[in-house]
C-alpha cells in the first residue's frame, strides 16, 4: 500500500547521466492479480511511459532483526516446512522453496577511505531479487545482524553476497564477493566465507559470516529444472579495466608478431635464402 516512484534516465558511455522525467503509480488503486496497461505522462517533462503492471502478493521476501527471524519461531518454521512437503508438490508449482540468510558480520575488510576505514554495506542477490543491509560507517569489522528471506524460483540458482563501500553520491566501491549455490547450503550452520574479487577467481581481503537455511520441495524443483533459466534484468555498467586492456594489448602483440614472422618467411622464400625451404614452400 504505497506509491511506486518511477524515474526515466538517459546515460551515455561516459559518466554523464540526465533525468528525463518522473511519474508515480498508486499501487492501492490497481486491481490485484491482473495485468494493468498504463500510459503515464512524465511530470514537468514531455513524453509518457507505457507500462504493464501486475500487482500480486509475494511470499518469502522480508528483512528482520536476529531476534525475530522467521525460522527461529518453531510454529512458523513448521508452517513453512509444511508448505514445501511432498503432499503439496502440485500446489502453486512456481513456489519451489524458501531461503533464509542471516548476515552476521564481516572481519578485516579492505580500507577504501584515505583514513584507513570503510563504510560497508552488503547486497544479497538471488536471481532477479535483491536486498541490502544498512551501512556501518567508519568500520572494517561491521556487524549487521540482519535476517533476509527470499522465495526460491530455481533450486540451481546461486546466492551472491557482495560487500560495498558507500561513497556518498558516487557509485559504491567494491570490497568483496561470495557466491553460494543453493544446493551446497548446510542448514543452520554459521559459516565463514572468504571474500573474493569480482570474477571470483582470487581471494580479496576480509571474510564474512553467514548462516543459511534452505527449504524446498524436490518435486517442484525437479519440474523447474526442465524449464529455461530466468533472464537477469539488471545490467552491469561496463567500466574501464586495466586487466582487460593489458590482455588485449598482449593479444595485439602476439598477432603482430605472427604476421611479421609470416612476412619474413615469405620474403626468405622469394629471395631463395634456402633453396630447399623455398622449393618446399612453393610446392
Amino acid at each position: 500500500k504505497d506509491m511506486l516512484d518511477i524515474e526515466v534516465w538517459r546515460k551515455d558511455n561516459k559518466k554523464h547521466e540526465e533525468l528525463l522525467g518522473t511519474c508515480q503509480v498508486d499501487i492501492t488503486a490497481l486491481p490485484m492479480k491482473q495485468t494493468n496497461c498504463l500510459e503515464l505522462p512524465l511530470e514537468k517533462r514531455p513524453g509518457s511511459l507505457l507500462m504493464l503492471i501486475a500487482v500480486a502478493p509475494c511470499t518469502g521476501v522480508s528483512i528482520s532483526d536476529l531476534c525475530v527471524c522467521p525460522l527461529g519461531d518453531p510454529s512458523e518454521r513448521q508452517q513453512i516446512s509444511q508448505r514445501y512437503c511432498i503432499k503439496n508438490s502440485f500446489w502453486d508449482i512456481k513456489d519451489i522453496g524458501f531461503l533464509q540468510v542471516k548476515v552476521l558480520k564481516a572481519v578485516d575488510l579492505l580500507a577504501a577511505d584515505f583514513a584507513g576505514k570503510s563504510d560497508p554495506f552488503c547486497v544479497l542477490e538471488l536471481g532477479n531479487d535483491s536486498l541490502q543491509t544498512h551501512t556501518v560507517y567508519k568500520n572494517l569489522n561491521p556487524e549487521w545482524n540482519k535476517v533476509f528471506t527470499f522465495p526460491i524460483k530455481d533450486i540451481h540458482d546461486v546466492l551472491e553476497v557482495t560487500v560495498f563501500d558507500e561513497d556518498g553520491d558516487k557509485p559504491p566501491d567494491f570490497l568483496g564477493k561470495v557466491a553460494i549455490p543453493l544446493l551446497s547450503i548446510r542448514n543452520g550452520k554459521q559459516t565463514c566465507y572468504t571474500l573474493k574479487n569480482k570474477d571470483l577467481e582470487r581471494a580479496s581481503k576480509g571474510v564474512i559470516y553467514l548462516e543459511l537455511d534452505v527449504l524446498f520441495n524436490p518435486v517442484k524443483a525437479s519440474i523447474r529444472t526442465f524449464k529455461p533459466r530466468e533472464k537477469r534484468f539488471t545490467e552491469e555498467n561496463r567500466k574501464f579495466s586495466k586487466k582487460i586492456l593489458s590482455r588485449n594489448v598482449d593479444r595485439v602483440k602476439k598477432i603482430t608478431m605472427a604476421i611479421w614472422n609470416t612476412i619474413q618467411f615469405l620474403r626468405s622464400c622469394f629471395l631463395w635464402e634456402s633453396t630447399v625451404k623455398s622449393v618446399i614452400a612453393f610446392v
